[in-house]
């Protein structure tokens, strides 16, 4: 089980660090993934961390936001810098299960979607 946390108002130009904590002895064993949802808008995929730390971004967020993970506190961490307006949505973690013949940002390729933290950008 998964649990995002870490969201709020914040002006542009800010930053927020969200964390999702997740539960069980097989953290360590699955990449995840962040994605975010705006209202009225789809699921849209916003970066991951694969099991061995490499990590991959969506163009719109590269360089400005970092993912990280630390295996002892079963943690992963979404460090969102230079925050843009457009960046306000609810923010989601999930298991990569790596299923076959799903990309990246194919929301099929992951499960256990922890619950979201709201992430609001004011101008």
């Amino acid at each position: 089980q998964l649990q995002a946390s870490g969201g709020g108002l914040v002006q542009a130009g800010g930053s927020l660090r969200l964390s999702c904590a997740a539960s069980g002895r097989t953290f360590s064993s699955y990449g995840m993934g962040w994605f975010r949802q705006a209202p009225g808008k789809e699921r849209e995929f916003v970066g991951g961390i694969s099991v061995g730390g490499s990590t991959y971004y969506a163009a719109s967020v590269k360089y400005r936001f970092t993912i990280s993970r630390d295996n002892a506190k079963n943690t992963v961490y979404l460090q969102m810098n230079s925050l843009k307006p457009e960046d306000t949505a609810v923010y989601y973690c999930a298991a990569d299960l790596d299923r076959p013949g799903l990309g990246l940002a194919n929301t099929a390729r992951y499960d256990n979607w922890g619950q979201g933290t709201q992430v609001t950008v004011s101008s």
